[in-house]
């Protein structure tokens, strides 16, 4: 893959991340000023995802029909539009129209992207999605502490006037870099074809992987900062936690994904590695009180994400065929949202009835046990029934 094709890519899987967790994570540092209870608060954060959860699969079947770069472009300019809602986002529900406009947007061309980084990287699978990856988790890094800027200086609507205009600019970006991947020859499925295909452990197993990866990185993004607001942080101190989360996976992933491919790291150790790491610092956050632990606990999630969702998106790419890559990873995406929309819902709820550490204690549990469900070697894709 050439870096005058990569590059678009990279910066679509940027603003994904940029956009939900700059508002996420202003949303848990502002909560207690916008009149938002730890319910209202994990409602807002899975919004976005419960969006993608619905429209992702879609999206992405729909790539593999057409081609994956009208939906890139008409995705990011989707996400643009989006964005002006919040424009006029001085309460709660316009904040949710926006995110939920913006979540809608994402779920095209988030697949689109991830499914052409597949099939232009080659053998090369873990470093291209280490890459890729590693850009997602500097949107993490970046997007918190400029919102938190944004929104001091300008309040969200500033923060959404930035995304819109990001949105924007990479449309125009990939319209002009990324290539025009021509639709593949599909065989014709039937349905059971298609449900052996979703329950085969080469595809089920990461991206359960996935979901626990995310789901535990969705709730982190705000109730970390939650928590460090408790403490006595301000805004930008609150923020930052969310930051030292996402360098920590922006900087390991790459290198994961390149041992990967060269055989020094295998699959199903490495995200067993990662889950436990996430489920450490889950669980440290909760029991632990104190800044410095808080910060910790940011760092252990991010290092478990940077090493388990490099290796989970290359397994899923090497086990799938070129022709239905986009609805591969649709629906790998819709587990992952499903876990990103469940993680704050999960915590918040058990918050409201027991406490925040008992919400993040469940969470840390549930990431752990996701660890059987990893999967083993590399296996190849079932083939479809004879018509």
């Amino acid at each position: 893959m050439r870096a005058t094709q990569r590059w678009p890519l990279y910066a679509a899987g940027f603003t994904t991340a940029f956009g939900a967790h700059a508002v996420a994570a202003g949303l848990g540092a502002e909560s207690a000023d916008i009149g938002l209870s730890l319910l209202a608060l994990g409602f807002l954060l899975a919004l976005y995802d419960i969006a993608e959860v619905f429209l992702k699969p879609v999206f992405g079947a729909l790539s593999d029909r057409i081609g994956p770069k009208p939906v890139i472009v008409g995705g990011l300019l989707a996400f643009s539009a989006a964005s002006l809602i919040g424009l006029w986002a001085d309460q709660p529900a316009m904040l949710a129209a926006a995110r939920l406009g913006q979540g809608m947007a994402a779920s095209a061309f988030s697949p689109a992207s991830s499914a052409t980084v597949a099939r232009l990287s080659g053998k090369n699978t873990g470093q291209y999605f280490g890459r890729y990856g590693s850009w997602k988790g500097l949107g993490y890094a970046i997007g918190p502490l400029l919102g938190a800027v944004a929104i001091i200086s300008g309040g969200f609507a500033l923060l959404f006037g930035v995304l819109s205009a990001l949105g924007f600019l990479v449309a125009a970006w990939a319209a002009v870099a990324v290539p025009a991947l021509a639709p593949l020859p599909r065989p014709r499925y039937t349905i059971v074809d298609v449900w052996r295909q979703s329950t085969e452990r080469s595809f089920l197993g990461p991206t359960l992987v996935l979901a626990a990866a995310t789901g535990a990185l969705g709730a982190a993004v705000g109730f970390l900062p939650a928590l460090a607001a408790r403490e006595g942080l301000g805004t930008a101190g609150s923020v930052a936690v969310v930051t030292v989360l996402a360098l920590a996976s922006s900087l390991i992933q790459p290198r994961i994904g390149r041992l990967r491919d060269q055989g020094r790291v295998s699959d199903k150790p490495g995200m067993v590695a990662g889950l436990l790491c996430i489920a450490g610092g889950t669980l440290m956050a909760g029991i632990l009180p104190g800044a410095a632990w808080i910060y910790l606990a940011a760092a252990l999630i991010g290092t478990g994400i940077g090493v388990s969702t490099p290796l989970a998106f290359a397994h899923l790419a090497d086990s799938t065929p070129s022709e239905r890559m986009g609805r591969t990873m649709g629906s790998a995406e819709l587990g992952r949202e499903l876990g990103d929309a469940g993680g704050p819902l999960l915590v918040g709820g058990i918050a409201v009835a027991a406490g925040l550490p008992w919400g993040l204690g469940a969470l840390a549990l549930l990431v752990g046990l996701t660890a059987f469900a990893a999967p083993g070697t590399k296996e190849t894709a079932t083939p479809p029934a004879a018509s």
